[in-house]
């Protein structure tokens, strides 16, 4: 999918909205949003320039601005799986994107599901996926124990943004690729049954990419003047980096338009299913992955993060002026499933001394150092899912007592060096029971890893570096990045909103977890978590919804 429409374009694809049925009292809907790569600095830092969707809800909601992802491996399936299981990832198992088995030396993508199928009948980058390596359910399936006729669905540019928000359930989670929207067909179902929802979608998107791109409308130039003030060029590597509108090559999925479509996308699914108009209470989930890729490829600070923020803030009141229209009303919850900083380039710049590239050899001298005291003939360190796993020439994990020994040394190797914070064997980890304290802010930093960390999937040491430390940069690639425990990967906003929820907008300054989210919703639609949860209730105040169940 090389080019998108625009959102005017976009929502003229949506279907005329379904007739109103008689309002209850519990919300007909729940709507969870998750803004990609939406740290509580970057909301924070444009929360003046909103004027649409994002201004709306900070006007009519509950903030929650210290909200957090309260775990130390801070990158997107893991977020995406807290936010509507109510669970960290050392409980549902999704510790990362991805991780290396040992037994195997075989990468293992977060959400892979090698039986089943993709519903385009293509491929994708992640392969076949399904919701099965994630250990939890989630609030639709909660819902759908209660009342089997309530659907649970999402949309994102991402499979894993999708998936992990539908749940285990078969209603749909559906991303964008080359050809449109597809999902995940697992054995025994229809490939045409399952994108049957969407199928409209796709087709009145290829005829609409077809007449705009003919018209030669597509690109991305300046709406915002303000952001033009942002444009400039800066040195990474031997190469130059040109910060300034239309990029140099542009890319749909690099742009504000890949949120515009995901909205038009949840806008099609919300009349297409009638959610909110059957009678049950019903979950839409809607994960808009621009923001991470614009930061990733361009930073945050520059005039690319400046017009998608704005962009996203007018798409996004789009939408909501469309949840209006839902009679039995509508919660929703907007978050992230992680923070971000900048390229180190311009955080230098602008005053940052601690900002840095790359791990200076770090990884070289200890493997050589292993290399010389356990008298082995390859490396046996390499990277995996926010650590480092030990491992022969060939991957695979080593024997016993070599691998404890191996790893014991590396620890105290890696402990000694100051470009670490913490280096901690995963068995020592997995001896910690799982943090229960509530407050974010005050859980150290082996507590942070602790919630990271899973047997059989995390690698033999969790490590952290030291603040603002970067990898490599590639122009035309990655710029920035993520994934780190401290709080500028991890602090994120929290809204709850509600429609016709006016003039009762609150600021709550407490910290408040991505995990408690689940749980709150539940209380709000009456319903029990089902399994184990990490999050707790919190209190709404929204009457004549009930308060959190006696005892959370």
């Amino acid at each position: 999918m090389n080019r998108l429409l625009t959102t005017a374009a976009m929502f003229a694809l949506l279907a005329t909205p379904v007739a109103a049925q008689p309002a209850e009292e519990r919300p007909a809907l729940v709507v969870a949003v998750v803004v990609d790569q939406l740290s509580a600095n970057l909301f924070n830092q444009y929360r003046p320039h909103f004027r649409h969707g994002l201004r709306r809800l900070a006007d009519e909601g509950l903030v929650h601005i210290n909200g957090y992802q309260s775990h130390g491996n801070t990158v997107t399936c893991a977020g995406h799986a807290t936010i509507l299981t109510g669970t960290h990832p050392a409980r549902n198992g999704v510790i990362a994107n991805g991780w290396i088995d040992t037994t195997t030396g075989q990468d293992v993508y977060c959400l892979a599901a090698p039986e089943n199928a993709l519903a385009h009948g293509g491929e994708s980058d992640n392969g076949p996926v399904g919701p099965g390596q994630m250990h939890a359910t989630t609030l639709g399936d909660w819902l759908k124990a209660r009342d089997p006729e309530s659907l649970s669905v999402a949309v994102s540019g991402k499979d894993r943004g999708a998936i992990a928000l539908a749940g285990q359930n078969d209603d749909g989670a559906y991303w964008f690729v080359e050809s449109g929207l597809t999902t995940y067909v697992a054995p025994g179902q229809d490939a045409e049954a399952r994108l049957a929802p969407v199928a409209d979608f796709n087709a009145e998107l290829v005829e609409a990419m077809t007449a705009l791109t003919q018209s030669g409308e597509l690109g991305w130039t300046y709406q915002h003047e303000q952001c033009r003030a942002l444009a400039a060029d800066w040195t990474i590597g031997d190469g130059t980096f040109h910060s300034d509108l239309p990029p140099t090559a542009f890319e749909v999925e690099v742009s504000p338009l890949y949120d515009e479509a995901t909205l038009a996308a949840a806008g099609h699914l919300l009349n297409g299913l009638q959610l909110g108009r059957r009678g049950v209470t019903d979950v839409l989930g809607v994960s808009l992955s621009g923001s991470d890729i614009i930061g990733h490829v361009y930073g945050t600070q520059g005039p690319e993060m400046c017009e998608q923020m704005l962009r996203l803030d007018a798409a996004l009141g789009e939408f909501l002026d469309r949840l209006d229209d839902i009679p039995g009303g509508v919660a929703l919850v907007l978050t992230s499933d992680h923070g971000g900083s900048d390229m180190v380039e311009r955080m230098t710049a602008h005053g940052n001394p601690d900002a840095r590239r790359g791990d200076d050899g770090l990884g070289v001298r200890v493997n050589a150092a292993l290399r010389e005291q356990f008298d082995l003939d390859f490396d046996p360190l390499r990277s995996s899912a926010g650590g480092i796993i030990v491992t022969d020439a060939d991957g695979v994990g080593l024997p016993e007592p070599l691998r404890g020994q191996v790893v014991e040394a590396a620890v105290r190797m890696l402990n000694a060096d100051p470009l670490v914070a913490l280096a901690v064997a995963r068995d020592d980890l997995l001896a910690d029971p799982i943090p229960s304290e509530p407050d974010p802010e005050l859980l150290t930093l082996r507590e942070k890893l602790r919630l990271s960390a899973v047997e059989g999937r995390s690698p033999d040491i969790l490590r952290a570096y030291r603040p603002y430390l970067n990898g490599g940069a590639r122009l035309g690639g990655t710029l920035s990045s993520h994934g780190s425990p401290w709080d500028y990967d991890r602090r994120v906003p929290i809204i709850f909103w509600r429609s016709g929820g006016e003039g009762q907008g609150q600021e709550r300054f407490w910290p408040l977890r991505t995990v408690d989210i689940a749980p709150t919703l539940a209380a709000v639609v009456g319903i029990d978590p089902e399994g184990e949860m990490d999050g707790r209730c919190v209190e709404l105040g929204w009457s004549p919804t009930p308060a959190c169940p006696s005892g959370d």
